[in-house]
């Protein structure tokens, strides 16, 4: 009898050991999801330009993003990769300001001297975003100049679209 009153005993501390352990960490596991932070995710931001019946030899742009408003507490937006256009007069990544990156703006430019240019709309270029949180961002693209193969300026007009 004795015996089975200390298994009894046993059996019982036992369990309620098990139970505040998994109380404890069940615990810790919710502070944890709660301290890991906004959402993140990554999107590529595709930039045109279209040259109407103009080859395109060069440009230059500027892009500002920044987290939508009302812009929540840490969240933002960063440029985290430049990929080249589609047309193979610009298909290797275009040069940019990295200096300008700590602005949450990018300065991005391209020149091609072969004789094989792109004319009308083409993808210039892709920029990978780091998105922090859930605002969409808001974009700001200004062409500062477009050119063709004898270094006139043309006209010419920019845009983006959202890629997943």
């Amino acid at each position: 009898m004795m015996k089975k009153i200390t298994v009894i005993s046993l059996v019982s501390v036992s369990l309620v050991s098990v139970s505040l352990m998994l109380a404890l960490l069940y615990a810790r596991v919710g502070q944890a999801a709660t301290r890991i932070g906004p959402k993140v995710r990554f999107a590529p931001l595709h930039i045109y330009l279209d040259s109407g019946n103009q080859p395109l030899a060069a440009y230059q742009f500027e892009l500002k993003a920044a987290a939508g408003k009302p812009a929540p507490a840490k969240a933002g937006v960063k440029i985290v990769g430049v990929e080249g256009g589609q047309h193979k007069a610009f298909k290797e990544a275009p040069y940019y300001d990295p200096a300008a990156l700590a602005n949450d703006r990018i300065i991005i430019a391209a020149f091609n001297t072969g004789s094989e240019l792109p004319k009308g709309r083409t993808r210039i270029a892709t920029i990978h975003l780091q998105i922090i949180g859930d605002a969409e961002p808001d974009y700001e693209l200004k062409l500062v100049v477009a050119a063709d193969a004898d270094a006139k300026e043309i006209p010419a007009k920019i845009t983006f679209e959202k890629g997943e």
